[in-house]
């Protein structure tokens, strides 16, 4: 007979971007992929789009490491809206200090409470070397063309510790994400798959956006996803230095001076429950 752990666990989201957060002292406590695909599962297990994981930091200086697994198994480097509710939680038991630096696959980030609720991140410097997504392509450039489904089409592609392509579309109400979204996140172009922003530009300081993210599909908010518009919206002059963005789960405010300035991105992070399942 196989033995059961028993797994607590909080559930948390932002902005309807919904996670599971638990501790797992070494990687051998970390559900298989299997597992954590049914605990993801809205019907007959758990249901969230990331289930993040607490371990003991390792680096000098930092308060925890993080890893990212998406609701199909596969891991990832960052999640801006789960770094912002991984802040909340760990805020609770180190009060004394303002700022909390947080590690994870895609690098340390800096994060610190700013209201009943709220959470500001410093998400890094956005990088727009087409290796740090990884994407093909032969330069840096502020656009790139390439073929989706038949279609030729204009992206930005930026890594924000993860890779994003953000397409500026006239009305994100009509944007094809169920189509062009899968179709972009598989392209050959590039390897490791991709995050796929749709971007209305309402003013310079207000954007919509729709997210369809690499090993979820579409979700009610991407942290990251609203970085890498407003980074990729503001190198084409289309953006202000602070943004409004509105997704499907509500608003984030994104800061970033540009070239060579961190960003910064502020919302909700919001514990639901808590609970625990054997794995």
């Amino acid at each position: 007979m196989l033995s059961l752990m028993r797994l607590p666990f909080t559930k948390m989201q932002g902005l309807g971007n919904d996670f599971i957060v638990f501790e797992a002292e070494s990687d051998a406590q970390i559900p298989p992929p299997q597992r954590l695909r049914e605990l993801a599962d809205r019907r007959l297990g758990i249901g969230f789009d990331q289930a993040l994981v607490l371990q003991p930091p390792r680096r000098s200086g930092t308060d925890v490491y993080y890893r990212i697994f998406n609701a199909d198994g596969s891991e990832v480097e960052q999640c801006g809206n789960g770094a912002r509710c991984i802040a909340s939680l760990i805020a609770k038991k180190v009060r004394e200090r303002p700022v909390l630096n947080m590690d994870s696959l895609g690098g340390v980030v800096q994060a610190k409470v700013v209201g009943e609720g709220e959470v500001a991140v410093d998400m890094g410097i956005p990088d727009f070397s087409p290796p740090a997504l990884p994407f093909d392509a032969a330069r840096e450039a502020d656009t790139y063309d390439i073929e989706v489904k038949g279609q030729s089409l204009r992206i930005g592609a930026v890594s924000m510790g993860n890779p994003h392509a953000v397409m500026h579309v006239p009305d994100v109400g009509t944007a094809p994400v169920d189509t062009i979204g899968p179709a972009m996140e598989n392209h050959t172009r590039f390897p490791r798959r991709v995050n796929v922003g749709f971007m209305q530009v309402v003013t310079t300081s207000h954007i919509r956006l729709r997210v369809f993210e690499r090993g979820v599909g579409e979700t009610l908010a991407c942290g990251t996803g609203a970085c890498a518009a407003v980074a990729v919206g503001r190198r084409w002059g289309l953006l202000d230095a602070k943004v409004n963005v509105d997704l499907p789960g509500g608003r984030l405010r994104i800061e970033w001076a540009g070239p060579g300035a961190h960003l910064w991105m502020t919302g909700p992070a919001v514990s639901v429950f808590d609970g625990h399942v054997n794995v």
